[in-house]
C-alpha cells in the first residue's frame, strides 16, 4: 500500500551500500510471508520439493534454498549451517532437508511436534512431509513416522521393513517395498489406501491431497482415491513414465525423453506446463502449484500464485524502486519498466504494453496503478469499481496511490483526484483541495500530504486511521497500512496512528533518523539514514526479521504480511552507473519538501573535505542546471533549487534527479516539481 519513495545515499556503514558484496545493484530483498530470490540463486539445483505456497530447493554444493511464503516461522529459512543436505521434503506448512549423516530436521509450523524427530535422529535415508505429519525411511528399511497421528498416518503397519521409497498425504501415507509392492495407511475415505491389483511391479510412487498414484516398472501409472477431477486416470498413452508427483487434485507424470505430463483439477492452470516442455528430470507438485527442475538445474514453477505465493523473479537487479500490495508486488528498473510478481489475480501482474518509461507505481489488492513521464496513469488488473477508469484530464500527475480497491492521484497543481470503491468516502478528496504535495492509501482509507507540513485524512476510520495526531505539523511524507497511517517529520522521527493490534503504531526507540516510512496490515518498516532497516509489530511471518546484513538499502516496502528493501543503491537511465566505493560513516542525501513548488532543498553530509558537483538533470538525462561546483568542508551542507534552469527559466512539472559528485562517487535523489 505504498506510492514511490525516491531517496538515495552517499555512503553508509563499512560493508553497506554501493557494491556490497553478494548483491546485486538495485536488487530488491524480499522476507516475511513471500520470500522473493533472484533467479541465479536458483540455479545449479539437484532436486525441488513443491509445499503449496512455498519451494525448496536443494544445491548441488549441499546448501538448501527456499522461497515463495513464509508462515508460520520461516518455512523458507533453512537451519543453520546449511551445509551437507542431500534431499529435501515440504508441504504447506512445514519444510524438511535430510543430511549426509543421515539426520533429518524439521522446519516451519510444526504444531503437531514434526520438528521432534524421534531419537535416535540417524540412520535416516529420504523424507517425506505430510500436511501435519513427516516419515522418515531408515537404512534398515524401517519406516519412523511423527507429528498428527488422528487419521493412523503415523501407525505404520507392520511388517515394518524392506521399504525402499516413501510419500506422504494430506492424512495418509504411502510405502513401497524392495518387492515392488505399495503399503498404504491413514486417511482412507476416499480409497486413497486402497492400493489395486495386481499390488506388484511399482518403482516409484506420489502421495497427493487424497488421492495416491504409483509408477510400475512398465513404465505406467496407476492412480487411486479421490478421482472427481480425474487425477487417478493418467492420460494416453499411459508409457514410458519414470517418476510421478501429486498435488491436492492433480497428478503429474515425467516420461524418460524429461517431458512431463499432467492430468486432472486445472482451475488455476497447474497443469498448464510452460514451454518448452523438454529438459526435465524431476517434477514435484503439492496443492494447487506444479514445478519441474530441468536438466540445467534451473526450476520452472506453474500453477497457483495465491497464498503468498511469490514466483522466483528473473534478473533481480537494476530495480530503482517498487511497491507492494497485499499479495503482489512491482518494481521498477532503471530503463522504467516494471516487473510484476505475486499473486496474479484479475491480472494485477499483466502489466500492459508497452512496459516501459514508468517513474511510479502503486498496488492495490488485485489492482496496479503506473505513472508515466508525462503524467498520464496506465492502469491494469481488476476492473471493480471502474479502477481502471483514469479521471480526466489524465495528464499532469506526479503523484500516484494505490488502496485495497481505490486510488488517489495528486497532479502538478496539488489538486488531487480520487476514484475507485468509495464505501467509507476514502475517495471523497475533503476541502480545500489544493496545495498537496504527497499521498497515501490504506485499505479503506487515504492521507494526503499538504505543503504547509500538515497531513488530511478520510475515509474508514473505524481504528482511529484518520485522526492525525497533534501537533499537524512538520510531516515530509505519508504512508499507509492496511488500517494505520504513518506520517514522517522532517526531524526524522516518525508518528504511527490507528490500528495498533500487532503494535504497528509503537515506534521503536530511538525514532530518529528516518528517511521512508511503509505500513503492511500489522507491521510497519522504516528506513534509516544509514541505509539500516528497522520493522516492527506483528511477526508471525517473521515481516519484521530483516535480512543480514542490514544495510545497504534504498527504499522499503509493505505487503500484508511480507517486507522488502532495494538494496544497492540507485542506478538512473541516462546518466552513467558509477562503481560505489563505501566512505568510512554514513552520509544522507535527502530534499525537502519534495514534491514541492516553487522550491526544494537539498540536503547532504560529506565525510571529508573536497569538490563537489550538485546538479539538476530531467528524466532523459539532460543537464538542467548546477547547483554546486566547489570544495567544501566536511558536515551537513545544502543547496536551493527553485525549478529553474540555467538560463533562469522555468521548468516544466515533472520528475527530476539532483546527482551529487564527491570523491569518484555519485548517488542521485528524484525530485517532483509541481508547477
Amino acid at each position: 500500500m505504498r506510492r514511490l519513495v525516491a531517496l538515495a545515499f552517499l555512503g553508509a556503514a563499512p560493508g553497506t551500500i554501493g557494491a556490497t558484496a553478494g548483491w546485486a545493484q538495485g536488487e530488491i530483498v524480499g522476507w516475511g510471508e513471500s520470500v522473493l530470490v533472484g533467479r541465479s540463486a536458483t540455479s545449479g539445483l539437484m532436486a525441488v520439493a513443491t509445499a503449496g505456497g512455498h519451494i525448496v530447493g536443494l544445491k548441488t554444493d549441499g546448501s538448501v534454498i527456499a522461497w515463495g511464503s513464509n508462515g508460520y516461522g520461516a518455512s523458507c529459512a533453512a537451519p543453520l549451517p546449511n551445509e551437507d543436505y542431500c534431499a529435501v521434503a515440504a508441504n504447506l506448512w512445514n519444510s524438511a532437508a535430510l543430511r549426509r549423516d543421515g539426520s533429518i530436521v524439521v522446519w516451519g509450523s510444526c504444531s503437531e511436534g514434526e520438528d521432534a524427530i524421534p531419537a535416535p535422529n540417524a540412520d535416516f535415508r529420504s523424507v517425506a512431509v505430510g500436511q501435519y505429519h513427516v516419515l522418515g525411511l531408515k537404512a534398515d528399511g524401517s519406516i519412523v513416522a511423527w507429528g498428527s497421528n488422528h487419521r493412523g498416518q503415523c501407525a505404520v503397519p507392520h511388517p515394518n521393513s524392506a521399504f525402499v521409497a516413501v510419500a506422504a498425504g494430506i492424512h495418509h501415507s504411502l510405502g513401497l517395498k524392495a518387492d515392488g509392492s505399495i503399503v498404504a495407511w491413514g486417511s482412507n475415505d476416499y480409497g486413497q489406501c486402497s492400493v489395486p491389483t495386481p499390488n506388484t511391479g511399482f518403482a516409484g510412487l506420489a502421495a497427493g491431497g487424497y488421492h495416491s498414484l504409483g509408477v510400475r516398472l512398465d513404465g505406467s501409472v496407476a492412480g487411486w482415491g479421490y478421482d472427481q477431477s480425474g487425477q487417478c486416470r493418467a492420460p494416453s498413452p499411459n508409457a514410458d513414465f519414470t517418476a510421478v508427483a501429486a498435488g491436492l487434485h492433480h497428478s503429474l507424470g515425467l516420461t524418460s525423453d524429461g517431458t512431463i505430463v499432467a492430468w486432472g483439477n486445472n482451475q488455476l492452470g497447474q497443469c498448464d506446463i510452460p514451454e518448452p516442455n523438454s529438459g526435465f528430470r524431476a517434477v514435484s507438485a503439492c496443492y494447487l502449484q506444479s514445478a519441474g527442475l530441468g536438466a540445467d538445474g534451473a526450476v520452472v514453477t506453474w500453477g497457483s500464485c495465491d497464498q503468498g505465493w511469490v514466483r522466483v523473479a528473473t534478473g533481480n537487479s537494476g530495480f530503482v524502486d517498487m511497491a507492494a500490495g497485499p499479495h503482489h508486488f512491482l518494481g521498477i528498473k532503471a530503463d522504467g519498466s516494471i516487473v510484476a510478481w505475486g499473486s496474479n489475480e484479475s491480472g494485477a501482474c499483466e502489466v500492459p504494453w508497452p512496459n516501459s518509461g514508468f517513474t511510479a507505481v502503486a498496488a492495490g489488492d488485485a489492482h496496479s496503478i503506473g505513472l508515466r513521464p508525462d503524467g498520464s496513469i496506465l492502469a491494469w488488473g481488476s476492473a471493480d469499481f471502474a479502477l481502471r477508469e483514469i479521471p480526466v484530464p489524465n495528464t499532469g500527475f506526479v503523484a500516484i496511490a494505490a488502496g485495497g480497491a481505490h486510488n488517489v492521484a495528486l497532479w502538478s497543481t496539488g489538486v488531487l483526484t480520487a476514484w475507485g470503491r468509495d464505501s467509507h468516502g476514502q475517495t471523497s478528496v475533503p476541502g480545500p483541495n489544493s496545495d498537496f504535495t504527497d499521498v497515501a492509501a490504506g485499505r479503506s482509507h487515504s492521507l494526503a500530504l499538504k505543503a504547509n507540513g500538515t497531513i488530511v485524512a478520510w475515509g474508514y476510520n473505524g481504528e482511529g486511521q484518520c485522526e492525525v495526531p497533534e501537533p499537524n505539523s512538520g510531516f515530509v511524507s505519508v504512508a499507509a497500512g492496511s488500517f494505520h497511517s504513518l506520517g514522517l517529520k522532517a526531524d526524522g522521527s516518525i508518528v504511527a496512528w490507528g490500528w495498533n493490534g500487532g503494535g504497528q503504531c509503537n515506534v521503536p526507540s530511538p525514532n530518529a533518523g528516518f528517511l521512508a516510512v511503509d505500513g503492511g496490515e500489522s507491521h510497519s518498516i522504516a528506513l534509516k539514514a544509514d541505509g539500516s532497516i528497522v520493522a516492527w509489530g506483528d511477526n508471525a511471518w517473521t515481516q519484521c526479521d530483516t535480512p543480514s546484513p542490514n544495510g545497504g538499502f534504498t527504499a522499503v516496502a509493505a505487503g500484508e504480511q511480507v517486507s522488502f528493501g532495494l538494496r544497492g543503491g540507485v542506478v538512473v537511465a541516462g546518466l552513467p552507473s558509477d562503481d560505489h566505493h563505501v566512505p568510512a560513516r554514513g552520509i544522507r542525501v535527502v530534499s525537502f519538501p519534495n514534491p514541492f513548488n516553487p522550491r526544494t532543498t537539498i540536503r547532504y553530509d560529506l565525510p571529508a573535505a573536497g569538490p563537489v558537483r550538485l546538479s539538476v538533470f530531467d528524466v532523459a538525462g539532460r543537464l538542467v542546471r548546477t547547483l554546486v561546483d566547489e570544495s567544501l568542508t566536511p558536515g551537513n551542507h545544502e543547496a536551493a533549487w527553485d525549478g529553474r534552469d540555467a538560463s533562469g527559466r522555468e521548468t516544466g512539472s515533472g520528475s527530476y534527479l539532483a546527482r551529487l559528485e564527491f570523491g569518484g562517487k555519485v548517488e542521485t535523489v528524484h525530485l517532483g516539481l509541481i508547477r
